[in-house]
């Protein structure tokens, strides 16, 4: 009988085509499919937590599969499967799971960080992970627009235009700004918690601020935006390289103990 597993990776976007298998690109999932074919000798279908875009990087994504050969507790995964994917890429945890787990349809919560630095001068150590802003920003508007977007609101005017969903409403549990010194400026730390996103919402919104933080729009134009219920809305889409994807959450009742752990 086929065990499932929730696996957790880390990757640096980079020099992918995002999460999902393409034709034209390199994604983080078939470098995942590939190593785990070399396991257990046949494809082996992967679902994420979430299919991130080209450049975007993870901490904390999470994906399901299920393996027939496998007899090893499911932290031997790990190494197994790391031995055999590249160095952008590393898996962080395997557990075994519920059957019929589904990495995204069981995901209950979803936290992102967008990086920006404001800064005369980039950071060509970490240029592929943060968005350089060589203007002044004014991080006490961006917070207090932040507010407005707290809680169970209509997020049609931040996702990307062209792809419907069933529903726009979300529930954002949490949305912070942190303020960090930075070589020759500030580096700014948005994290956004929610029960799900819109495809390119937080990018969206980080752009959103950005657009209020240099002046553009006072505060209060973020809750104009969020009722206008369009993508009509005048304000750039934050580049792909500053999100990363920190953490999913799930209910606790999906995990299972590992029948094959040594016994302490």
């Amino acid at each position: 009988m086929p065990r499932t597993f929730f696996c957790m990776l880390a990757y640096d976007g980079s020099r992918y085509g995002g999460w999902q298998i393409q034709p034209n690109s390199i994604s983080i999932q078939q470098k995942l499919e590939d190593a785990l074919r070399a396991i257990e000798g046949v494809r082996v279908k992967t679902v994420a937590s979430g299919r991130t875009d080209a450049g975007v990087h993870a901490m904390g994504q999470v994906a399901s599969f299920s393996l027939e050969q496998w007899r090893a507790p499911a932290d031997r995964l790990v190494p197994a499967i790391n031995r055999r994917l590249p160095e952008d890429i590393i898996v962080r945890s395997c557990k075994d799971t519920i059957p019929g787990f589904h990495a995204l349809r069981d995901a209950v919560r979803k936290r992102y960080r967008y990086t920006i630095l404001a800064s005369p001068v980039s950071d060509p150590l970490r240029r592929h992970l943060q968005w350089h802003l060589p203007i002044p920003l004014q991080p006490h508007r961006m917070q207090e627009a932040c507010r407005f977007l707290i809680g169970e609101k209509d997020f049609a005017s931040f996702q990307k235009l062209g792809s419907p969903r069933r529903s726009t409403v979300r529930i954002v549990h949490d949305l912070t700004l942190q303020v960090l010194p930075a070589p020759d400026g500030k580096r700014l730390d948005i994290e956004i918690e929610a029960n799900g996103f819109l495809y390119n919402m937080v990018r969206n919104i980080v752009g959103a601020l950005v657009a209020i933080g240099t002046g553009r729009f006072p505060p209060e134009w973020m809750e104009q935006a969020l009722h206008r219920r369009d993508r009509g809305a005048p304000a750039m889409t934050a580049p792909a390289h500053g999100l990363c994807l920190l953490q999913v959450d799930y209910p606790p009742e999906v995990f299972l103990a590992d029948p094959l752990a040594p016994v302490p």
